[in-house]
Order: structure tokens, then C-alpha cells, then sequence
């Protein structure tokens, strides 16, 4: 575009709604700083640019929502009111169901894929909300009763997606950064940013298709909304469109590389810059990855010393054992990872203990076991106690596991007993177990 005609397109912006530069009576207005035109001087902006961004955020956000769905539904938090971090949810937990034992990597699986895509996505969602940041600063700010619904509902979509986002990556390097809040914040925070997405997509979508098959607009509004992405006076190039989509893939590639190896594990858990550290397990069957350490909640060494004692009830009998007593029942393996919320997880270890269906019927159930209410030694913080549903409970591979690797477990993995379903949240995995309540929820 030559001098002249970038003029003449800055002459034209500037009366395209009346009152942006000119009062109706003659008098001259200048609004503030972004909302005047030519402030916005980028080259690089432009429909195809806004249009290959929005188009690889549209199946990142949907798959991130799907699993995101799919980690709430993972805590069965219609089983008890202990498991539910979202209350007075209403219809919108018509969206759970039973969560499933088999594949026994099946929560690994999406929440790894949701924590690592979602992190993946941020210099995408970033880069998607530069190129359209002069629709943002539109003057006036609202023109009419329509165009204030359609502000609005931009504030939630883009308000929403940083809010998601921005919480979703401070939960997984600061863990509990919003105790007992975060888990509604995100849900609601969810449900709001993808209502808000889906009306954006279905109008946007087959606009962004046009734009990048080089159709003209359909409309003379739609051609105007377009054309508005454009600096009417852009500033000279210092990179093409092509290298700031490069930029921008590279930085999630660099994302990639640095997330996925938390969810992997093995040796690539050492590429994993961002996943959580400073709670070396160590070496040896115990040397790999925990959560919270015991001194971290509070466990005191009499709390797991030669005194501790399991309480196991809820079928009409109540039955107090020692670990000895644990040891001399029937011992079984199970080969388990541990997966957490924050996207980390470990690969299979070999833990062996007692079922929880043989501890059922030690508890009065002879068959068809009920869910567990499973309560720790610790005393407070997230999680102390867990209920886990019946299929849970019957999967041969549920356990009250005693040790891990060959060895008796640390104190940091749960000594002297500690819970391990099959594709279960590692939360919900319970550590310092001291009670179980087979056919109670609390």
C-alpha cells in the first residue's frame, strides 16, 4: 500500500461512525490513546492472520473443555459431598458419569493431554488476542443497545479464556494456590468461557474460512468488521505474517518440549522445566515422583509409628488391625501409575498390599462390595478423605497397598497404608489411611 492510499484509508476509518474524530455539531474529538484511529500501526494484522489463529484455537479449546469434563467427572463428585469441589452446580453436572477403572491409564491420559495442550495453547490465545486488539478499543464504546450485548459478550469470551488459562497454568506450578476455591473457579470459569466461545465460533468460523480461501466478505458489515482488523496506516514491516505464525508455533513447540515429559514420565520427566519441583523422592523403589510431603500435612511419626491402627467398618462388623495383621492377609500386586490434577504423572509401579474387596468383606460384605469412605491421618488440608465408588472398590487392582517397588512404602508415599485405584486422580489415592467405611460416603 502506497502513502496516498494508506491516507486515503486513514481518512476513511476516521468518519467511519460519526463522533470517533469529529463531533456531529463540527466540533473536533480526539478519544483517548487506543481507541483513536491509526493508533494501532502493526502490519502484521489482518483477517488471514486473526483467521489461522482462531482456527487452530478452535479444536485446542474443545479438546481442553472435553477433558476438562472428563478430570471433573474423574472425582465422582455426585458420590459424596467430601469428593465435590463444585457445589450448587445444578444442571450443569448432568454431564457426569461413572468414572471407569479401565484403561487403568485412563486419567493419565487426559489430564496429561489437558494440562500439556493447555500450555501449549498460550502463545497461541495470546497471539490470537494481539491481532485482534484494535476491535477492542472501537469509539464509542458501546453505539447501541445491540452492539453493547455484542461488547459484552466479547469481555466474556476474552475475560473468560485469560481467566481459564491464567488459572489452570498458576494451579499447576503453585499447587493449591487457591485452596478449596480452585476447583469451582475453574469449572465456572469454564462453563462461562466456552458458552461465550461457541457463540463466538458460530459466527466467526464461517468468516475465518472465507478469509483464508480469499472469498470476499458476504456483507458490507462483515467486509467493514474484516477490513477493521487491518491498520488503516500500518507502520513498516519488520516481519511477515508467515514468520510471526513461525514465532508463535515455536513457542509452543518450546512449550510442548518443556510440559509433556510431567506426563510421560521415565527419563523425560528431566525435560519437564515447568512441572512441579523441589520434593526430591529420591532414589531407589520409593524414588519417584510425590505431591505433598508427610511433614508438609502434619504427619507425626506417632501418627504412623508401631501404634497406628486401621479401622475397617460398614457391613455390620468393625474390624481395628495393625500392619502385621495387614501383612498376614492375602497379598496381591497391581502394577499403577499415579496421575495428578496438575498434569504430572508417574510411570506403572508395582504395588502390592490387600484388596479392597477382600477388606469389604472382612467388613461384613460378602458380595457385591459398596464404595469406601477412605479418611486419613491427616488432619487437615485438601483431600484428607476421599469416597471411592463400587466399581472401584471391586477392581481387582484397588488396593490397600503396604509396598511399592519390593519395598515397604516411605512416609512420603504413605506409610504405613495408603490407597491405589485404577485411573483414578492421584488425589483420591489416599496416603496415612486410618479408617475405612465401606457403604458410607462421609
Amino acid at each position: 500500500m502506497d502513502d496516498g492510499s494508506s491516507r486515503r484509508g486513514g481518512r476513511q476509518g476516521a468518519g467511519a461512525f460519526p463522533g470517533t474524530e469529529r463531533g456531529g455539531g463540527g466540533g473536533r474529538f480526539r478519544p483517548p490513546g487506543p481507541f483513536r484511529t491509526g493508533f494501532w500501526r502493526s502490519p502484521l494484522r489482518g483477517p488471514r492472520l486473526t483467521s489461522v489463529l482462531g482456527m487452530v484455537l478452535l479444536p485446542g479449546v474443545v479438546i481442553l473443555f472435553v477433558t476438562g469434563l472428563l478430570s471433573y467427572a474423574a472425582y465422582n463428585p455426585d458420590l459424596a459431598p467430601v469428593n465435590d469441589r463444585t457445589p450448587d452446580k445444578g444442571w450443569l453436572g448432568a454431564v457426569l458419569f461413572p468414572w471407569p477403572t479401565d484403561p487403568h491409564w485412563l486419567y493419565r491420559l487426559t489430564q496429561g493431554v489437558h494440562v500439556t495442550l493447555g500450555i501449549a495453547l498460550v502463545p497461541v490465545l495470546l497471539a490470537k488476542l494481539w491481532s485482534v486488539l484494535p476491535k477492542l478499543f472501537v469509539w464509542p464504546p458501546v453505539r447501541s443497545p445491540a452492539h453493547g450485548l455484542e461488547r459484552l459478550s466479547l469481555l466474556l469470551l476474552v475475560g473468560g479464556g485469560l481467566f481459564v488459562f491464567a488459572t489452570g497454568v498458576l494451579n499447576v506450578q503453585l499447587e493449591y494456590l487457591f485452596p478449596g476455591s480452585f476447583y469451582p473457579l475453574h469449572f465456572y470459569g469454564s462453563w462461562v468461557f466456552m458458552a461465550a466461545f461457541a457463540v463466538h465460533a458460530a459466527i466467526r468460523v464461517p468468516r475465518a474460512v472465507r478469509a483464508l480461501r480469499g472469498r470476499r466478505a458476504r456483507t458490507e458489515a462483515e467486509a467493514a468488521e474484516m477490513a477493521g482488523l487491518a491498520a488503516p496506516a500500518p507502520a513498516a514491516p519488520t516481519v511477515s505474517r508467515r514468520g510471526a505464525l513461525g514465532v508463535v508455533g515455536l513457542g509452543s513447540l518450546a512449550l510442548l518440549g518443556t510440559t509433556a515429559g510431567q506426563s510421560i514420565g521415565g527419563p523425560l520427566r528431566e525435560t519437564a522445566l515447568l512441572a512441579p519441583h523441589g520434593r526430591d523422592p529420591g532414589d531407589g523403589p520409593n524414588g519417584f515422583q510425590i505431591n505433598k510431603t508427610a511433614a508438609a500435612l502434619g504427619i507425626r511419626a506417632a501418627d504412623i509409628g508401631p501404634r497406628w491402627r486401621l479401622t475397617v467398618r460398614g457391613g455390620g462388623r468393625e474390624s481395628v488391625l495393625s500392619r502385621q495383621d495387614l501383612l498376614e492377609l492375602d497379598q496381591h500386586t497391581a502394577d499403577l501409575p499415579i496421575a495428578c490434577v496438575e498434569g504430572w504423572s508417574t510411570t506403572d509401579q508395582r504395588w502390592s498390599g490387600v484388596r479392597l474387596a477382600d477388606l469389604a468383606r472382612l467388613a461384613g460384605w460378602e458380595a457385591e462390595p459398596p464404595g469406601v469412605f477412605v479418611e486419613s491421618a491427616q488432619l487437615a488440608g485438601a483431600f484428607r478423605a476421599a469416597a471411592l465408588r463400587d466399581n472401584q472398590v471391586r477392581d481387582p487392582r484397588s488396593l490397600l497397598a503396604l509396598r511399592v517397588n519390593g519395598a515397604d512404602l516411605s512416609a512420603d508415599h504413605g506409610f504405613p497404608a495408603r490407597i491405589i485405584v485404577p485411573a483414578g486422580p492421584g488425589v483420591h489415592n489416599t496416603k496415612w489411611v486410618t479408617r475405612l467405611t465401606f457403604g458410607g460416603t462421609s
